[in-house]
């Protein structure tokens, strides 16, 4: 699929970004793989990673989803682009609300009017089970953004530029991640919880590049695209990382939510089920005739995909293996 592309990562230093790099130079062979993101001193390790004495194919260009002018001279002559940049903290996001529009929403629309005059041929969004349901404004930005991307398509035609978005929960050990904070915090003995009740989706950062890869190559535009994947509870979590610890619940935060929600009963009328994955489908008048989905069924309209439901959870041996793998 991306032999002799030409590959952009919007984000690209980031955890999802340096993942992904790594398996994409690992599996396919592209003509050019660049890195598009604002953090010079992370660029200049990720070179150093990826020299390119042995990746000839590395770019790395210095600059912001905010800036439409630095977008459109890193586009030129990309044919996919993975959009993985984002402001993704909850608490400061809410203190920070501009700063937060202008990256997850501002950014998004840059990406998709650069990517439509550049001739960008596919587009895939990176988003979060905090946009179902948002309670928080990363949620409410990343809705937003999930929207003006489907809607993308509504812009161009089916053999021009086509956007999707792939939605999935919270990631193994990346920034974000609770994991890295209980690791600091097991030498104290102590480890804090918001609250004993509270359950998340998880999956590994290497699923979810995978998971991108293989929406990437399937995709026909319009999708929102939701894997199948676990459940796991706060408190197993803690017991799996620090048995002996003290667990000290200490109150659920603003904008924090007891579970998460990637498919809520209102998306349910319009979600297909593929067998390995889930389809949110558009609204969109230009669905009917794109879609080749044939083989995918609907879901109940009562369905909804919430990770205290979930069919699937982790055990505490499951997670400690996991951890084990960091």
């Amino acid at each position: 699929m991306l032999n002799n592309k030409s590959v952009l990562i919007t984000g690209g230093t980031g955890s999802f970004g340096q993942k992904c790099t790594k398996i994409i130079l690992e599996k396919f062979k592209p003509k050019k793989l660049i890195i598009f993101s604002r953090d010079e001193l992370k660029q200049w390790e990720m070179a150093a990673q990826f020299p390119d004495s042995i990746y000839d194919c590395m770019r790395y260009f210095i600059g912001d989803v905010r800036d439409i002018e630095r977008l459109n001279r890193a586009l030129r002559g990309v044919d996919y682009v993975i959009h993985a940049a984002a402001l993704k903290q909850v608490p400061t996001l809410e203190y920070n609300p501009f700063e937060a529009i202008k990256t997850n929403i501002i950014g998004a629309q840059n990406v998709i009017n650069a990517s439509i005059d550049q001739g960008v041929k596919k587009v895939i969004a990176l988003s979060t089970d905090k946009a179902a349901n948002p309670i928080n404004l990363y949620g409410a930005t990343k809705l937003c953004s999930d929207k003006l991307f489907i809607a993308g398509n509504a812009y161009t035609r089916r053999d021009e530029t086509v956007f999707s978005v792939v939605r999935y929960g919270n990631v193994l050990g990346s920034r974000g991640s609770v994991i890295p904070v209980f690791l600091k915090q097991l030498k104290t003995g102590v480890l804090t919880v918001t609250d004993s009740r509270m359950t998340r989706f998880w999956i590994t950062l290497d699923q979810g590049v995978h998971f991108v890869l293989q929406c990437l190559d399937q995709m026909v535009g319009g999708e929102l695209f939701v894997p199948k994947i676990p459940s796991m509870k706060i408190m197993d979590l803690a017991r799996a990382i620090g048995p002996d610890c003290e667990i000290k619940v200490i109150g659920i935060r603003a904008g924090e939510k007891l579970h998460e929600v990637m498919i809520t009963k209102d998306d349910a009328r319009r979600t297909l089920d593929t067998g390995d994955f889930y389809i949110i489908q558009p609204f969109f008048y230009f669905w009917d005739r794109r879609s080749n989905w044939t083989n995918a069924r609907k879901v109940s309209e009562d369905f909804e995909y919430n990770s205290g439901k979930n069919s699937h959870f982790l055990s505490v041996e499951d997670m400690k293996k996991l951890v084990e793998m960091l």
